[in-house]
């Protein structure tokens, strides 16, 4: 056993490859569960599904586009994708979420779920590179993201950019990435839970009071409308697509998108509650994918600190209704979890110093 945690020798080049090729294995067949599904659900109540069938094959092509380039060149795949989902923020308008998400939370859509993602993208950059100066210079570039999401007045994306930063260098000294992964499932699982509690009108009145004033009522009421439809089709819900033909919030407002800002409660409404399982299993499943990564575990946390800001940021908002979001989720879980196409250390265990490296534990 080195000191990346991983089992060196000739001995154990099948057995190791054989173990690391298993997670793509469990994403193949949870991933074309989705896809199935929707389209049984969408056949069943005459529902859309090629919004579902657009996501997950957006995910996967950029799952294995970052698989590539992170195996080919980490740092500079990484870059690529930090860069390119700045440039995105700042210069394509249709990337920010029409006009019913400018609420007091901000635009809690496309604009700040890119603005995550490349903070982490370039974070994962700054783990990989050799040189400790160029490290620093890729957080600070990351660190850079807080200020893109203050220029494009994104209060969400300046929260969730500082949050993944201070992540990353805080994954510095943690040796346990699967400490790190689990306390991140936790956040997202809180997230979601209170959301839900919000749509069903369990919470206090207390915090309800400050939470509507913080999401808006309108997006309550939008949540209220999915919890009743979830409530009244549970098995297969009401079809993919279809919750704007069914929400009364949405027939008095014909300017909004036609989502409910949650992709939880979404999935509940029109795909039921094995619809909600499978997005639950599709989150787990990227969890498990980067524990069992040949990756540094900085690269690691870095890239499931951006991953579960999105993932929050989704359970309030609609951020995985665009494509530039699920292929950018696809392309930042491929690179931290590429593997070096020759035997070894990967890249960036080999590079960092020996008191940053971490394996599986």
């Amino acid at each position: 056993m080195d000191a990346t945690g991983w089992t060196t020798g000739a001995a154990t080049d099948g057995t190791l490859r054989e173990r690391r090729g298993a997670p793509d294995a469990v994403g193949v067949a949870v991933l074309g569960c989705c896809a199935a599904w929707s389209l049984i659900s969408a056949t069943a109540r005459a529902g859309r599904p090629e919004g579902i069938l657009l996501a997950v094959l957006a995910v996967i092509a950029g799952y294995a586009c970052g698989r590539i380039g992170g195996a080919l060149v980490p740092v500079a795949a990484s870059c690529a994708v930090g860069l390119g989902g700045l440039c995105l923020a700042l210069t394509a308008p249709y990337a920010a979420p029409a006009p019913d998400v400018v609420t007091p939370l901000g635009r809690v859509g496309a604009t700040a779920a890119l603005l995550a993602l490349s903070a982490g993208a370039l974070c994962c950059a700054a783990w990989s590179a050799r040189k400790s100066a160029l490290r620093i210079v890729l957080h600070l570039l990351a660190a850079g993201s807080v200020a893109v999401a203050a220029v494009v007045d994104s209060p969400a994306g300046v929260t969730v950019c500082a949050g993944v930063v201070l992540c990353s260098l805080a994954a510095a000294r943690l040796r346990s990435r699967a400490l790190g992964l689990t306390g991140l499932g936790l956040t997202t699982a809180v997230v979601a839970g209170l959301g839900v509690a919000l749509a069903k009108g369990v919470l206090p009145a207390g915090p309800t009071a400050s939470l509507e004033t913080w999401l808006s009522h309108r997006r309550i009421m939008l949540w209220h409308d999915a919890v009743h439809l979830a409530e009244g089709h549970p098995a297969l819900g009401t079809g993919p697509g279809r919750f704007e033909d069914l929400s009364p919030t949405l027939a008095q407002s014909p300017l909004s998108d036609g989502k409910p800002h949650s992709a939880v409660l979404q999935m509940a409404a029109e795909q039921g509650l094995i619809g909600v399982l499978l997005l639950a299993t599709a989150y787990c499943w990227l969890l498990y994918v980067l524990w069992r990564s040949a990756r540094s575990t900085q690269v690691v946390l870095a890239a499931g600190a951006a991953l579960t800001a999105v993932a929050a940021m989704a359970t309030v908002g609609n951020a995985l209704s665009f494509t530039t979001v699920t292929a950018g989720v696809g392309l930042l879980a491929g690179i931290a979890t590429a593997e070096p196409f020759t035997d070894g250390l990967p890249h960036d265990d080999e590079a960092a110093p020996e008191e940053f490296r971490g394996g599986l534990d």
